[in-house]
C-alpha cells in the first residue's frame, strides 16, 4: 500500500517521530526526515523560515511530491512562572508555525489521496501546572488541524492525533501508574504508529478533520476523592 510513497517527518529521529518512520519504512515508502538531532536525515530547526523552505526544496528536487506530511517535532514545555516570551514564541513556532508553513510549501506537490498527520497531546484539552508553552502550541495544531482540512477539502485529507502517556523506552509499568489508564497499561510509540498507518491508509478515505485522542481511556476516567484509591492529601 505504501510502496513508492514519499513520507515527510518532522521530529523523526527519536521516539514517537523514529517509530512512525521505522513503519513507514517497513511498508516499503521513502522517508525524509528532519530533526535537530545530529544523523543522516536533514538536519534543522523548524523553528527557522529558511530551513523549512531549503528542507522542502531538497525533498521536492529528490523526489518531486509528497504523499504523507507527519507534523511531529516536539515544542518545549515551560510554564507560566519560568517561560520566556522568545521560549514561548519558539514553541509556537515549533508547535504550529512550521506544521502550517510546509503544509504550504507542499500544497503544489501533494499527490491524489495525500495526508497530514498532525501530533498533538492529550494536553489539548486538559493540563498540568507550569506546561504553558506545551499546551498552547498542541491546541494550536489541534485547531489548525480542522482548519487545513476545510482549506485542502478534495485534496488533501488532515487529521491529528492526540497521544497521552507514551513511554518512549517501552518501560513497563505496574500499579497506579498502569492503573490511571482504563486500558490497563501505559502505552508506547506503536501505539501511536499504528494510527497514524491507518489514517494514511484508504481504509480511511473519508477520515479528515478528525483527532483521535490515544490515551488509554485517561482522559474519560472521572477522579472523585475516595474513589478507586484516590485521595486528595
Amino acid at each position: 500500500m505504501f510502496k513508492g510513497k514519499i513520507a515527510v517527518i518532522t521530529g523523526g529521529a527519536n521516539g514517537i517521530g523514529k517509530c512512525i518512520a521505522e513503519c513507514f519504512k517497513e511498508n516499503k515508502a521513502e522517508v525524509c526526515i528532519i530533526d535537530k538531532t545530529k544523523g543522516e536525515h536533514y538536519v534543522g530547526d523548524i523553528a527557522d523560515k529558511t530551513t523549512l523552505e531549503l528542507f522542502a526544496d531538497e525533498v521536492i528536487k529528490k523526489y518531486g511530491k509528497v504523499d504523507f506530511l507527519i507534523n511531529n517535532a516536539l515544542p518545549i514545555m515551560k510554564g507560566i512562572d519560568k517561560c520566556s516570551y522568545e521560549e514561548f514564541e519558539y514553541a509556537l513556532k515549533v508547535g504550529v508555525t512550521a506544521p502550517f508553513y510546509l503544509s504550504k510549501l507542499f500544497v503544489p506537490y501533494f499527490t491524489k489521496d495525500a495526508c497530514i498527520i498532525n501530533i498533538s497531546s492529550s494536553r489539548d484539552r486538559m493540563s498540568q501546572p507550569q506546561t504553558e508553552s506545551y499546551t498552547a502550541a498542541k491546541g494550536g495544531i489541534s485547531a489548525l488541524t480542522h482548519a487545513l482540512a476545510v482549506s485542502l477539502s478534495g485534496k488533501v485529507r488532515v487529521n491529528s492525533i492526540s497521544p497521552g502517556w507514551i513511554d518512549t523506552e517501552y518501560k513497563t509499568y505496574e500499579g497506579a501508574d498502569a492503573y490511571q489508564q482504563p486500558a490497563g497499561r501505559v502505552g508506547n510509540p506503536s501505539d501511536i504508529a499504528n494510527a497514524v498507518m491507518f489514517l494514511c491508509s484508504d481504509k480511511a478515505g473519508f477520515i479528515t478533520g478528525e483527532n483521535i485522542c490515544i490515551d488509554g481511556g485517561m482522559t474519560k476516567l472521572m477522579i472523585y476523592h475516595g474513589d478507586n484509591g484516590w485521595n486528595l492529601n
